[in-house]
């Protein structure tokens, strides 16, 4: 898991924030911690090999209410992007959610974005942004500012 975070976050590189990035983008202490904290990942293998990981998170609200599913660290080997990896990850978790699913990620990161919103999600308006990450994420400030959240759109 960690190599794969840390080559497929090669991406982020001179697009988010340089205050932001650090090498490697998770150190073990950080991915250790996210795992601690219940972050439940998920693997993609081929022939044996794992390409791809991506956490789920679910976060409780208030008195029971508001409880809600994160996506979390969505990673694919670089040389494997663009092979549906991501998005069969994202359909197996989204598959065990019981409750609203959202994601953060960098506001910069236009790829991430394209990607959420081809499988049925939403950026919420730049108030409610502010809002749910501050609720739900485990964040630094300067994160907050430059990130966005998506929200599942939901079926009726």
């Amino acid at each position: 898991m960690y190599a794969i975070i840390n080559d497929a976050a090669q991406a982020y590189r001179g697009i988010i924030p340089a205050d932001r990035w650090h090498e490697p983008y998770m150190p073990r202490e950080e991915l250790r911690h996210e795992i601690d904290a219940g972050v439940r990942f998920w693997g993609y293998e081929e022939d044996g090999a794992l390409v791809g990981v991506m956490g789920i998170q679910d976060v409780p609200g208030r008195n029971g209410a508001d409880d809600v599913t994160l996506i979390r660290h969505a990673y694919v080997y670089t040389a494997r992007r663009g092979q549906g990896v991501g998005g069969k990850l994202l359909e197996h978790l989204r598959a065990l959610a019981d409750r609203p699913i959202l994601i953060g990620t960098w506001a910069a990161a236009t790829w991430a974005l394209r990607f959420y919103e081809k499988h049925g999600f939403r950026q919420v308006s730049w108030a409610e942004k502010e809002r749910l990450l501050r609720k739900y994420w485990d964040i630094p400030e300067r994160q907050v500012e430059t990130s966005v959240v998506l929200a599942e759109v939901r079926k009726e």
